[in-house]
């Protein structure tokens, strides 16, 4: 039974183990996020917050202290000069350990472990659909009433900021809407009698078509008072003879 017993050996040796745990805490306090596995990423939890918390006071005594624990000046400078001073008002909780899923191969259960102070973005929302529904005509109209009167609102205030024009402008304003008025009128006027000219022109000149039409003889009785009038010659000239 594992009663009273922390953490996880991680399949390793002692010595194993805490090189494994040193690799990971350097990389984690120079890049302030890895990916490794969900069981190493809950270890290296236990094994970095402790050191952090120390950081936070930078003292010859705590840069002792966490070099015996990370063995690399690089990482102790980092994280005292650095890390520290961002996690100098956080009481605890400096890492944040995210689930990925399993990996291929082996299904090992991978995970990222992030510093939260150098992580602390949040993601962007996604954009929420609207649901459909069959009455989705219906529900539009009321935004098209409700824009009209929003806009009918705006329209308003403009109307009665308008100052009230002086007398003097409305009378020219009016006067010379009568002038164009008059002038609409007498260029009718004009056109309608053109027109009945025209027409009166028209008529008279079909008038006098008709009487030279009727006081003129047709041609043909021209003819035969022609024609009569030689056939008379003729028979004065045969009684003659």
């Amino acid at each position: 039974m594992r009663h009273r017993v922390k953490g996880s050996k991680l399949s390793r040796t002692t010595p194993h183990r805490k090189a494994t745990l040193r690799a990971l805490s350097s990389a984690l306090i120079k890049e302030h996020r890895i990916q490794t596995t969900h069981a190493k990423a809950k270890e290296l939890r236990r094994f970095i917050e402790p050191l952090i918390t120390t950081a936070k006071v930078d003292n010859t005594h705590n840069r002792r202290k966490a070099f015996s624990a990370l063995q690399d000046k690089r990482a102790v400078s980092e994280l005292f000069e650095v890390v520290g001073p961002a996690a100098a008002d956080r009481p605890g909780g400096y890492t944040r350990v995210l689930k990925l899923g399993f990996r291929l191969g082996d299904s090992a259960e991978l995970a990222v472990i992030e510093l939260v102070d150098f992580n602390d973005v949040q993601p962007d929302k996604k954009a929420e659909k609207k649901k459909r529904t069959r009455r989705a005509g219906k529900s539009a109209k009321p935004d098209a009433k409700a824009e009209k009167e929003t806009a009918q609102k705006e329209e308003k205030p403009e109307a009665e900021s308008k100052e009230p024009e002086s007398s003097e402008e409305t009378e020219s304003k009016k006067s010379a809407a009568s002038a164009e008025i008059d002038t609409e009128k007498t260029a009718e006027e004009a056109s309608a009698e053109e027109t009945v000219e025209k027409t009166e022109t028209a008529s008279v000149s079909d008038a006098d078509e008709k009487k030279d039409s009727s006081e003129k003889p047709p041609a043909s009785e021209k003819k035969e008072a022609s024609s009569g009038n030689e056939e008379s010659s003729e028979e004065k000239k045969e009684d003659s003879k």
